[in-house]
């Protein structure tokens, strides 16, 4: 019953060696998107999120598809995605959190949900959280086998214990959106809130322009603290915003709002003075500007003249921006803020999601019992 938090996974840096874990490793794609526990007791449907929160209302679409595909009583741990065209789009999918139900409903029909699934934690009478991960899997292959020949929404994750393969799915799934690769010990038990998984994601560093800041919520007019630096990018000229940078000590946000008071400039200078005007959500998501998400929230920011350099790290893009918070790496005083545009970053080969989607298991789960 819920409330039941997901098992959670740390980071590692690159695919780990199964040899070096007892029991091995199953490896799985990483999915983009918002953890799911999946309640279904006959006709009644609960879809909670990771804190678990319910998620029910929002996805009208797939309380509908639990109830055609899968089994009539069974707790089930899984991701729910929007896919348009080839890949996941997590911005899409956000839209999908909406109090109206007129907009729900329509965003249901118009850009519909899906639901990969990856873990089993009930079936029936039976309980599988105590249960080694090999047991799981074996257990969710055999009660959703055939889940994708229905053509539904719900899908079976594929899975592999070979890192070779999972080493070409990090590198070729990223193309149809997903976030990298899940490592998972055969031999453990789903354990609640527990980081006993390993993600392998991808890293990159660019180099941005810092184009100004926001004060952190803890800022005081004695005590002045940055929250975060506006990064930017030029594409034809003109400088994009591409994200931002938050990941500070109170005593190094002190000594960055400092240090960035020289470069404190009027809004009608900067290159995006033209956006101060705009008091709603625009398809460019410029700063200072408010959208459903942000109602209520202090989004004005503080100019700077683009003089300066920052080398930061990023997991991957979303469109033009960065898909999370970029990660302060360095100050470059080598570079020159014109020369910092979009042709730097990598470009991710394109992938159909329906392959990925289409796969089950890639070998033996139990070592062929």
């Amino acid at each position: 019953m819920p409330p039941v938090r997901p098992m959670l996974a740390k980071s590692v840096k690159g695919v780990p060696d199964p040899a070096k874990h007892a029991g091995g490793l199953l490896f799985e794609p990483k999915w983009d998107g918002f953890r799911c526990i999946v309640f279904r007791d006959g006709d009644e449907v609960e879809l909670t999120s990771r804190n678990t929160k319910p998620l029910t209302r929002y996805f009208p679409e797939l309380v509908e598809a639990v109830k055609r595909q899968l089994p009539r009583r069974c707790v089930l741990d899984g991701e729910i995605f929007v896919a348009i065209g080839e890949r996941l789009e997590f911005e899409v999918l956000q839209e999908r959190i909406h109090p109206a139900k007129s907009r729900i409903d329509m965003l249901a029909d118009k850009t519909p949900a899906g639901i990969v699934l990856f873990d089993l934690l009930a079936l029936d009478d039976t309980s599988y959280v105590d249960r080694p991960l090999r047991e799981r899997r074996a257990a969710l292959e055999e009660a959703l086998g055939g889940l994708d020949e229905g053509g539904g929404p719900i899908h079976l994750t594929r899975v592999t214990q070979d890192p070779a393969e999972a080493e070409r799915w990090f590198e070729a799934f990223e193309g149809a959106g997903l976030d990298g690769v899940v490592a998972k010990p055969l031999d453990a038990a789903y354990t609640q809130n527990g980081r006993t998984m390993l993600k392998i994601k991808h890293a990159r560093t660019a180099d941005v322009v810092v184009a100004g800041y926001r004060e952190h919520k803890a800022s005081t007019p004695e005590r002045p603290l940055l929250g975060s630096l506006l990064l930017g990018l030029y594409r034809d000229g003109e400088l994009h915003h591409v994200g931002v940078a938050a990941s500070f000590t109170e005593a190094r946000r002190a000594e960055l709002i400092e240090e960035l008071q020289a470069l404190v400039c009027p809004i009608q200078e900067h290159p995006w003075g033209k956006w101060s005007e705009f008091l709603v959500a625009n398809p460019d998501r410029v700063p200072g500007t408010q959208s459903r998400w942000s109602q209520g929230k202090d989004l004005s920011f503080t100019p700077l003249r683009p003089e300066r350099v920052v080398e930061v790290g990023y997991e991957h893009m979303e469109g033009h921006r960065f898909r999370h918070t970029a990660q302060f790496k360095r100050w470059r005083p080598d570079r020159d803020p014109d020369s910092c545009g979009y042709d730097q970053l990598e470009e991710v080969v394109s992938y159909d999601l329906a392959e990925v989607l289409g796969g089950g298991s890639d070998g033996p789960t139990t070592d062929g019992d």
